[in-house]
């Protein structure tokens, strides 16, 4: 190996990430109803889910969208998460932040997490969601 390539390999390996880019726009009532995934991150949220996994997403009245996350366990019963998002891009609609504590929690940052769109078919088909820390992934 030249000195060029042990160069090049040194160099590239302490460039920073680029950032995670959202999509440009989301129409969050075409977003809205049932996502079924096809893969993820492994994370500890979802340690329980064998599979079937559903991610369902409603309008609510005060302008938020409530979300529930069902799926299968590995012995066969089912799980459910429900939980309460909020836009925090509102010129983009592909910036939400996503709680599951208890709502008197809600004051507290650190118990709502990113959720940003980063992929999403032209038909709404499928979608990626990540967060800016790339630590969440799920398409």
């Amino acid at each position: 190996m030249g000195l060029v390539t042990v160069m090049l390999i040194t160099s590239a390996q302490g460039q920073p990430a680029a950032p995670v880019r959202t999509v440009p726009a989301v129409d969050l009532d075409r977003y809205l109803g049932d996502w079924f995934e096809i893969a993820r991150f492994p994370n500890k949220f979802q340690n329980q889910c064998a599979g079937d996994v559903v991610a369902s997403y409603a309008k609510r009245p005060d302008g938020r969208i409530s979300v529930v996350n069902r799926c299968r366990t590995s012995d066969g019963g089912r799980t459910e998460a429900e939980g309460v998002a909020r836009v925090e891009d509102t010129v983009t609609s592909s910036k939400l932040k996503v709680r599951f504590a208890p709502a008197w929690l809600s004051f507290l940052p650190m118990v709502w997490g990113d959720y940003w769109i980063i992929g999403l078919a032209a038909d709404y088909s499928w979608a990626v969601v990540a967060s800016p820390d790339r630590e969440f992934l799920w398409i």
